[in-house]
């Protein structure tokens, strides 16, 4: 009888280990797509904010027309 408990046993071990890193793994999987949602929400939020103050100041075309100014003046 101990000679068919063993490995039974150590099978089923093993079957259990190797259940609990397959749910562990899925796991992990959930929590960083939702650190990617999160990561994605907060870049969005930054970028509308970014939008919005760009649309009601100029310094961004100034900007844009210093840099140009420079790269013609370079040219020429």
């Amino acid at each position: 009888m101990l000679r068919f408990t063993v490995p039974v046993s150590i099978a089923v071990h093993d079957w259990v280990d190797h259940r609990v890193e397959q749910f562990a793994d899925r796991q992990d999987r959930g929590q960083a797509t939702a650190e990617y949602v999160l990561l994605m929400l907060g870049a969005a939020a930054v970028a509308l904010l970014v939008l919005a103050w760009a649309t009601k100041s100029t310094k961004i075309g100034s900007l844009l027309n210093k840099v140009i100014d420079s790269l013609i003046a370079k040219v020429t």
